[in-house]
């Protein structure tokens, strides 16, 4: 059977529930990892979208800022909610899941932005997420026989040239500096994860999943970043069957500045 999963920054899950219900109504993942959800666990929109099918709903969340979520129309098992840089902020969930003979562990990460100024000496949220990007080398991409790993999120780095609307102009941009990029790529290959989106897409291709508020049309201008990734481990990447960006979404009634990823494979 087909197996499908969907990642968004959804930017307050109660503010743009009704986006989530749209996506599940139009495209109806088997799984949906949504972060910076903004909410607390006990306000948490559940009932929405279980009457939709998903039933089992793992969430780690806080007050007004962060938070993530996965949504799942099959059981879900917590693997950890894991706290980084010894900050407790809700940035990390992982879930283990059965589908089609398969045991697959599913990390939602919602990394941080990073501020405006690239020098950590002078700009701490800097530092935080380069040392959060350093900690996330302990997520390797685990994988024996049927079982493997899939890792989804807001990854806050837009890692290749051709990730970003302009390569020369963005270089000393927070989401594109050399210090990011190369940790970060450095931290992917170390763990045993494949770059899904990249895989059957050229690097000299545009590849966006991010358009900023700031845009007057931001169609028309498109200066997008590729912010939001979908990960496997080795053993999966064979069964993928294609990468669908949402890039509509950008423009319905309410917007996130992020648009939804959907991977689809075939286990089978």
């Amino acid at each position: 059977m087909p197996f499908s999963i969907a990642t968004w920054n959804i930017n307050s899950v109660r503010l743009r529930a009704p986006l989530v219900e749209r996506l599940i109504l139009e495209h109806a993942p088997d799984v949906i990892c949504l972060q910076e959800t903004k909410c607390p666990d006990d306000l948490f929109p559940l009932a929405r979208f279980q009457a939709l099918g998903y039933r089992h709903i793992e969430i780690h969340g806080q007050k007004g800022y962060h938070g993530v979520a996965t949504l799942a129309r099959m059981p879900l098992e917590v693997v950890e909610r894991r706290r980084f840089c010894e900050i407790p902020d809700s940035r990390h969930i992982s879930v283990r899941l059965e589908t089609d003979g398969r045991s697959i562990v599913v990390h939602n990460f919602y990394v941080p932005a990073g501020g405006d100024e690239p020098d950590p000496a002078i700009n701490p949220k800097f530092r935080h997420k380069l040392d959060f990007v350093a900690e996330m080398n302990a997520m390797r991409a685990e994988q024996d026989g049927l079982s493997g790993s899939i890792l989804v999120g807001d990854l806050n780095i837009a890692p290749l040239e051709h990730d970003v609307w302009s390569h020369k102009q963005l270089l000393n941009v927070v989401s594109h500096t050399p210090v990011e990029t190369e940790g970060f790529e450095a931290m992917r290959k170390a763990g045993g994860w494949v770059d899904l989106m990249r895989l059957n897409v050229p690097p000299e291709q545009k590849l966006y999943t991010w358009w900023s508020y700031r845009a007057a049309d931001w169609a028309a201008s498109d200066r997008g970043r590729r912010l939001d990734h979908i990960w496997s481990s080795e053993n999966l990447a064979p069964s993928l069957k294609g990468i669908d960006i949402l890039r509509d979404a950008r423009g319905w009634d309410r917007p996130s500045d992020h648009v939804p990823v959907i991977a689809r494979f075939d286990f089978g």
